[in-house]
């Protein structure tokens, strides 16, 4: 049996808001996603009364989830200020002097988290965060890795994960483990082709939730696989955990290392550690005859990185190997730890924990205003 948006709509009509009004007649409703019996939508409510309406979500998803054909259920719980910016003005304004900060709890059981950036997309990104944890966990470190990318999941392919993750409780969810990582991923509810036609809110609430509404357990770091660019969910990810830094990947080519600024610049506005930057498809070594070839220029990054005043991670070459154990799901790190790759990958990890060692431990999360 399968359940459909209007059985949804109809079960919410039940639900009533803290002013009295149904869900649906309340306007804040957004539409309704069914997909496979995994249900998706959102509430919008004004950000000076969300508290209120936590309640009404966790109501609401249970009704949904009740009706006969309901797998899981997600509602986006979006808390939007009014006014809008003004033309010039910043999004973001970090801390001031003698502001009234707030200190945003961590994730219950995780020491540190990390995220992998990059200014663009097609750089790599996520490759070299798969390969970062597992070359993490090498250092003896117990790793979990979140897949942000609400709108291109690729680390169910990149590790070979199917299935669904298991329900806690009823809301918890538990957290699926490839190579003695624990991973989530928004693709691990949805499938593979869907589109994710959700607006800024929705990604901003979905990512909270994979944060802390999964059961993590005890990790040494977490490593968060980012979409590209420098939109809202970096500045969720800023806002709702105290980042213990930033990885910022790149390709060796000006136009990629435009981006790359841009996603150093937003981190340091929101005072999260850039703990360096890696330079990928840095170069093709021919396996035939040994030649090398600097398909998209060489070494832009490292000159990048010394103009920034931040450190230089390491170089990962364009290799087939790479690129056909990544498509099969059998990250390099993993199945090939003796090559030469594999290397590269975790001399890029020992930089990163010792970038981390060397960072003032138990920072509080930035405030982040949006001007009105």
């Amino acid at each position: 049996m399968t359940v459909t948006a209007e059985e949804v709509r109809e079960r919410l009509k039940a639900v009533k808001g803290p002013d009295g009004a149904d869900l649906v007649a309340s306007g804040k409703l957004s539409d309704i996603a069914v997909t496979g019996g995994k249900v998706f939508c959102s509430l919008t409510v004004d950000a000076n009364v969300a508290k209120a309406w936590e309640p009404v979500r966790k109501a609401a998803e249970e009704a949904v989830r009740a009706l006969p054909g309901v797998a899981s259920v997600l509602i986006a719980l979006t808390a939007e200020r009014a006014g809008a910016q003004a033309p010039g003005q910043s999004p973001v304004r970090p801390p001031q002097a003698g502001a009234d900060a707030r200190t945003v709890p961590g994730v219950p059981g995780i020491d540190k988290v990390i995220a992998v950036a990059s200014g663009k997309g097609g750089v790599g990104k996520s490759t070299t965060a798969v390969n970062l944890a597992l070359g993490l966990r090498d250092l003896g470190m117990k790793v979990g890795l979140l897949d942000a990318d609400i709108y291109g999941p690729s680390v169910p392919r990149l590790l070979a994960i199917k299935g669904r993750p298991e329900t806690i409780g009823g809301r918890t969810l538990r957290p699926m483990e490839s190579y003695g990582l624990r991973v989530m991923s928004i693709g691990f509810l949805v499938e593979e082709e869907t589109p994710m036609i959700w607006r800024g809110p929705m990604v901003m609430s979905a990512i909270t939730q994979m944060l802390r509404e999964v059961e993590w357990g005890k990790l040494d770091i977490l490593v968060v696989d980012m979409p590209p660019g420098t939109g809202d969910a970096q500045l969720t990810l800023a806002q709702q955990v105290p980042l213990a830094g930033a990885v910022i990947v790149s390709t060796p080519q000006d136009l990629a290392l435009i981006d790359a600024r841009r996603g150093v610049a937003m981190f340091r506005r929101v005072d999260v550690p850039v703990l360096g930057l890696v330079e990928n498809m840095s170069y093709f070594l021919c396996p035939h005859c040994g030649k090398r070839t600097e398909i998209f220029s060489h070494g832009g990054a490292k000159k990048e990185s010394e103009r920034l005043g931040v450190p230089f991670l390491g170089e990962v070459p364009l290799e087939p190997e790479i690129r056909e154990t990544s498509d099969a799901g059998l990250p390099v790190v993993a199945t090939k730890p003796d090559s030469p790759h594999a290397a590269i990958y975790r001399g890029i990890a020992e930089r990163v924990r010792a970038g981390l060692e060397k960072k003032q431990v138990g920072r509080a999360a930035p405030k982040i205003v949006i001007e009105g």
